[in-house]
């Protein structure tokens, strides 16, 4: 056990935050697990609990194996898996999957182990990694807008394209956090306002083209109109009664919380386990449970920028932000959401909520943290050899 310690490299406390809401999240989902249990028939809570603990079993697997790569490989990872990345959504695309008739075409089945697996979300990751490769490349260098076009923005928007039928407000989250990394990294903000105004554009027209042709996107453009409208207006749909039963959850916790499995409000959230798992935790463990989980998320945000700044390189810098603010960023949607600040976006809680994608790649992604951390540990280990050789050989001897 003490070998294992010891062959974990990077911040120490990223690996708390992240084993700290994992544990944390165990006893959540085992309560709210029994609303899928029971409407499944089955009433096994028991076989949700051991599903979530494989999810993260494999998912700090992934964390492990990837903090070990020397971040400088993801450079050229990035450019390899875009292609992937693209087949993939467009394989998931063509399935043509819908829910209740409307199109969710948003994970892709793996036969061999009989699994889902959501491609947005892996598409997220390897992204943001190619974004932060091609900035650093160009930081401190004269660009023209028309350079960047092919290199840079060709593959965001067709990657953006091909989740955005499914899923608007991951294509949302993820142009504003390259949006937010392109400020960062210091391409021209001029050129930013023109992909902000082209991105709007390409909205706009999609959803011209979706109501022209309705049978294309069934449902898609009527259900984000009516999340939005409804958010604003405060009229009644399944959305608002997700919402009001959030509500109920958060009022019911009070302080203290109700006590770890003795919610209610569990048995009427549709997801309950997943997207609406912040109104469970608060009212099993109050605000003080909820208070907890917020500042776990922005000490999270803390170490991340100090990780960021303390980086070797300019990509390592720019990597660290580009995978590990949409982490933070993610995780306060989907407060805001329970507490009604925030339309409802099925965006889950990292690392707490039940799902096995969002686990794995929110895991991959804190890998790619700690693999620059690590490296930061290994040059200011030998800094401390070259300034004190015998003294690091006498420790040795």
């Amino acid at each position: 056990m003490q070998n294992l310690f010891n062959s974990l490299k990077g911040d120490r406390l990223i690996w708390a935050i992240a084993a700290l809401l994992a544990i944390f999240s165990f006893l959540p989902v085992y309560s709210a697990a029994s609303n899928l249990a029971y409407s499944g028939g089955s009433g096994n809570t028991f076989t949700f609990f051991v599903k979530h603990f494989m999810h993260l079993a494999l998912g700090f697997a992934i964390i492990y194996g990837v903090h070990r790569i020397p971040y400088r490989y993801f450079r050229g990872l990035s450019i390899v898996m875009m292609p992937v990345v693209i087949v993939l959504l467009i394989v998931t695309m063509m399935q043509g999957t819908t829910i209740d008739g409307a199109n969710a075409s948003r994970w892709i089945q793996i036969p061999l182990v009989g699994m889902s697996f959501q491609t947005s979300t892996f598409a997220a990751v390897v992204l943001m990694i190619y974004v932060a490769r091609y900035l650093s490349k160009i930081k401190d260098s004269e660009v023209t807008f028309k350079e960047t076009i092919l290199p840079l923005w060709l593959p965001v928007f067709m990657v953006l394209a091909l989740i955005l039928p499914a899923n608007f407000s991951t294509t949302a989250i993820i142009f504003a956090m390259i949006m937010m990394l392109a400020f960062i990294g210091g391409y021209p903000f001029k050129y930013l306002l023109i992909i902000v105004g082209s991105g709007i554009a390409a909205l706009a027209l999609f959803i011209v083209l979706a109501k022209a042709f309705p049978n294309l996107m069934p449902n898609r453009i009527q259900t984000w109109e009516s999340r939005i409208l409804n958010f604003a207006n405060g009229e009644d749909t399944e959305a608002d009664y997700q919402i009001e039963k959030a509500k109920i959850a958060i009022a019911s916790g009070g302080i203290q919380g109700v006590g770890p499995g003795k919610s209610t409000q569990k048995n009427f959230l549709p997801q309950s386990s997943s997207d609406f798992i912040y109104a469970i935790i608060i009212e099993e463990y109050g605000l003080i449970g909820g208070f907890f989980l917020i500042i776990a998320y922005l000490w999270l945000l803390f170490r991340i920028v100090i990780v960021a700044q303390k980086a070797d390189t300019v990509f390592g810098k720019l990597v660290v932000l580009g995978v590990g603010l949409p982490i933070v960023f993610q995780a306060l949607i989907n407060m805001a959401v329970a507490v009604e600040l925030f339309p409802v976006t099925g965006q889950t809680l990292p690392l707490i909520s039940s799902g096995g994608t969002s686990i794995w790649m929110t895991c991959m992604a804190i890998g790619v943290i700690l693999s620059v951390s690590a490296k930061r540990e290994e040059i200011k280990e030998l800094e401390t050899m070259e300034e004190n050789p015998l003294e690091i050989l006498s420790e040795t001897i």
